[in-house]
């Protein structure tokens, strides 16, 4: 077993010990978009953004997994709702990569 089969089981087993692990849960939709296993990576994203809104990394990897999947109106939603987020919790570096990466969906939509 590779790697990185290694430790979308592991963090599984985490998820299931405690299903209240955001932590795992992020970390185990990333391996998913890696092993491209998308599907299986936004249902992960959209549960960290119901059970933790505050959780500020969702913004920006739900966003783009929309962008990739051509969702642009969720993919724009996302990253907008992020910037409001990286405001009230004053993450002003955060707010810049969701803020660059609207501009640059927006860009795409464009062409």
């Amino acid at each position: 077993m590779t790697t990185h089969k290694k430790n979308i089981s592991r963090l599984a087993k985490n998820i299931q010990q405690d299903p209240s692990d955001t932590f795992s849960k992020f970390a185990l939709a990333l391996e998913l978009l890696k092993d491209d296993r998308v599907e299986k990576a936004q249902l992960l994203f959209e549960a960290i953004l119901k059970q933790d809104p505050d959780y500020l990394g969702v913004y920006y990897h739900l966003g783009k997994l929309y962008q990739r999947r051509e969702m642009y109106s969720h993919a724009k939603e996302m990253f907008s709702k992020g910037i409001q987020v990286a405001e009230k919790k004053n993450e002003s570096r955060t707010k810049s990569e969701l803020s660059e990466a609207l501009v640059q969906l927006q860009f795409e939509i464009e062409d």
